[in-house]
């Protein structure tokens, strides 16, 4: 049965934004907190449920955003919580590192079964997705004795150093933290709506994979020293760009006729987002190792890194991490599948075809919609100042997510001018109206100016 909340109304705007209650907070986090954090727009939450975010002031808003993409479940899902609970008053730590408990191997089972690759697997716990990407990075480097890594211009795969080496979506994200980890090289994404004027969309996601072997292999990159390739199947940071399947497709041939291992980031896109359990299936591809967290525990500190079993041959004491696979974490993660199994992956493909039907017709109706693109509740929506020219639009994509907030939709930017739709994977058709209302809404005021 399902046990999606489904509130009776849209947003609920009761006062000036930020209210008093807000303003207050938002004076102690300019005084105690790290000015690095990014924040879009003086959101100050105070509860959750579903797709609705209340703030300390009792306004009421839809989050579209999933807490970025990480409530797959919707805010507080009964069963997780639930899950959260019981696991809390039983046993919160004990270090995976160097003790045993259970639900490590009962949560390493569930994931295998869904794994994107044949099995049988191996599975390493950490707390977030950049650390699954810096595990896939050492194992990688582990298993095949070789140092050199290939990644993505767009790409974002986290910010501690190793993945910070491999991230190319904002020069911020690297600027005065040189050097890099050494052995990366970038090579451009399929971003298939800003293609060269007069290519056709699918040899030039043909021919943007074989630049690896054309020209990579021939000039700069001795192909016997590559251990990984690191994709994201979507890019996320990058401007929820979908990779084709020709490119994937062309990336597991060089991989297999190089020995190099394809290592699918799913951090953002996995975990049923896209539809599908994980977005690099739409392909018809396998990975040798795939990186989840965000949605995989509804909002727990979670990361996983899979692979084959044959490939995570490091010894003991190779990687570990203290508070990887927490049980209280890993039991979120066990309530959270179970939900995605019954309702959420179906739920995801089907109300994403619901929005996507009514998303195609912007472009036409809206000046400043260059492209509309996505799988899923995974959905980016291109402003550009000319549809012809395709001229970025940066300023006037946060004047929406501004002014959606102010109406009680929250929406996130991704990349220089996309706007991102990623709701919660139980949002309901009808919720997704009143947003994606909201949405045009202001994408006409912004127009208009």
């Amino acid at each position: 049965m399902a046990t999606t909340i489904v509130p009776t109304a849209g947003p609920k705007i009761r006062t000036a934004l930020p209210g008093p209650n807000a303003q207050r907070v938002l004076a102690g986090d300019q005084t105690y907190i790290s000015p690095s954090y990014t924040r879009s727009y003086p959101l100050v939450a105070k509860r959750g449920r579903g797709v609705v975010i209340e703030d300390v002031d009792g306004n009421e808003f839809f989050d579209f955003a999933a807490g970025i993409a990480v409530v797959s479940t919707g805010h507080c899902h009964p069963e997780v919580v639930s899950a959260i609970q019981k696991q809390a008053a039983e046993l919160i730590h004990m270090s995976g590192t160097d003790f045993y408990y259970e639900n490590m191997i009962t949560l390493a089972e569930r994931l295998s079964r869904i794994a994107p690759m044949q099995g049988p697997h191996k599975v390493y716990y950490g707390n977030s997705g950049t650390e699954a990407v810096e595990a896939a990075m050492k194992l990688a480097r582990y298993h095949t004795r070789r140092q050199n890594i290939i990644a993505f211009y767009g790409a974002f795969h986290g910010r501690t150093m190793g993945a910070l080496s491999m991230t190319a979506s904002k020069v911020q994200q690297r600027r005065r933290f040189f050097p890099m980890l050494p052995g990366v090289t970038h090579i451009p994404y399929p971003y298939v709506y800003r293609r060269p004027a007069g290519t056709e969309a699918r040899q030039y996601a043909i021919d943007c994979a074989r630049f690896i072997e054309e020209k990579l292999f021939k000039t700069t990159l001795p192909p016997e020293e590559v251990a990984a390739i690191f994709i994201e199947p979507i890019q996320g940071e990058g401007g929820y760009v979908v990779a084709p399947p020709e490119f994937m497709q062309e990336l597991r041939l060089i991989c297999d006729q190089r020995g190099i291992l394809l290592v699918a980031d799913e951090v953002q896109c996995g975990a049923g987002r896209s539809g599908k359990w994980w977005a690099i299936q739409h392909a018809g591809v396998e990975p040798d190792i795939v990186c989840i967290a965000k949605g995989i525990a509804s909002g727990m500190p979670l990361g996983v890194t899979i692979a084959r079993a044959e490939i995570m041959d490091w010894v003991p004491g190779s990687h570990a991490s203290t508070f990887g696979g927490n049980p209280v974490c890993n039991a979120a993660a066990l309530a959270t599948l179970d939900v995605l199994e019954r309702e959420g992956v179906r739920n995801a493909e089907r109300v994403g075809r619901h929005i996507m039907d009514r998303l195609r017709t912007w472009p036409a109706r809206h000046p400043m919609v260059g492209d509309v693109r996505g799988l899923g509740l995974m959905i980016g929506i291109e402003i550009v100042k000319d549809q012809r020219t395709r001229e970025t639009a940066h300023d006037e994509r946060d004047q929406i997510v501004q002014l959606a907030f102010e109406r009680g939709v929250l929406f996130l930017g991704a990349g220089e001018n996309t706007l991102r739709v990623c709701p919660p994977l139980v949002v309901t058709p009808e919720q997704a109206d009143i947003a994606l209302d909201v949405l045009e809404e202001c994408i006409s005021i912004v127009e208009k100016k």
